[in-house]
């Protein structure tokens, strides 16, 4: 999919759906089911526009030691008008996609500008990877350091960011202390640092958890943030980083200082507030996943008359029929 568009393109396509009047707030809530084995089953349909989609995800906390990869799927996008199915998409590598792009839309609004930054990244798998690109699409960075509870991947992953540019080593949790960026992309249940210790002119990204109980930052980060979130609904619904400090009493839900939208749309001014650490907390929404998927389909430059289905492919490929003919593009 990187192959069609990179991150930076990615967010372009977040950013235009927003202009274009999507409202996040609108957006269906996701649905969830538990399947055998402590997994979870996901639905997130989503329409706008000239088109609608759906992805069907699965998350199987087991599967690393399966060596299997622990997020699946597929995303299934629709022609609006006529719901004929258009493409048939790798939903774990789509993710991956679109979740660092939407934190590079936010980093473009948030994230100091005017000079390198550093960057402190907790987690080492793929969403790691992805948000450590998209960085690197919307800031210079002069050092990454890498916290990841397996040090082996930790160091392959400070290695891969040393072949992008900046200076990479990994590093311990308290390295927040120095950072200019803070990015969290892991399975974390309970707080990954002290927020104490963060800086106030820092900026930090939390994605790894969309669950009400579940947070990889604590209530004294949260308590002394300026918050933004791709939606005030989907936060209070699902967002455990804003939720466990609401039910600790020490914030309310008026605590969010604005949205992934008033950021885009200029009703906010950017960078925030430099006096306290700047908090984006993403939980990945149904119509970011849509925004992306469009921009990939039409990436190929298949016409709207030549609209045929696609089929699925390897994960991290992509493919589009046009009539009997199947183009791959990786």
């Amino acid at each position: 999919m990187a192959g069609l568009i990179g991150p930076a393109a990615a967010a372009d396509a977040v950013a235009a759906a927003l202009l274009g009047g999507l409202d996040p707030e609108s957006c269906p809530p996701r649905s969830a089911i538990e399947v055998p084995g402590g997994g979870e089953l996901l639905l997130m349909p989503a329409a706008s526009g000239t088109y609608a989609g759906v992805k069907i995800a699965g998350v199987a906390p087991g599967n690393p030691a399966r060596g299997l990869p622990r997020i699946t799927g597929s995303y299934l996008l629709l022609d609006g008008p006529t719901l004929r199915p258009l493409a048939l998409l790798d939903g774990a590598a789509l993710t991956t996609l679109r979740t660092p792009a939407v934190s590079a839309l936010a980093l473009r609004h948030l994230a100091p500008t005017g000079r390198p930054l550093r960057l402190v990244l907790f987690g080492s798998g793929p969403q790691a990877y992805g948000h450590l690109e998209a960085t690197l699409a919307v800031r210079e960075l002069v050092e990454v350091v890498v916290v990841a509870r397996d040090q082996g991947r930790a160091r392959e992953l400070a290695g891969y960011a040393r072949t992008l540019g900046p200076a990479a080593r990994t590093g311990t949790p308290k390295e927040v202390a120095d950072a200019d960026l803070v990015i969290c992309c892991t399975t974390a249940r309970e707080p990954l640092f002290d927020g104490r210790l963060v800086g106030p002119g820092a900026t930090v990204v939390a994605v790894g958890s969309h669950e009400p109980t579940a947070r990889e930052t604590d209530t004294a980060l949260v308590r002394r943030a300026a918050v933004y979130v791709e939606s005030r609904a989907a936060a209070l619904r699902e967002a455990g980083d804003l939720l466990v400090p609401e039910a600790e009493g020490a914030i309310g839900p008026g605590h969010i200082s604005g949205t992934l939208a008033d950021l885009v749309g200029g009703r906010i001014p950017a960078g925030g507030p430099r006096s306290c650490p700047q908090l984006f907390k993403s939980v990945g929404m149904a119509w970011e996943d849509l925004a992306v998927a469009v921009a990939l389909y039409e990436a190929t430059g298949v016409g709207a008359a030549q609209r045929d289905i696609v089929r699925c492919c390897s994960p991290r490929r992509w493919c589009t029929g046009v009539s009997e003919e199947k183009q791959w593009v990786t």
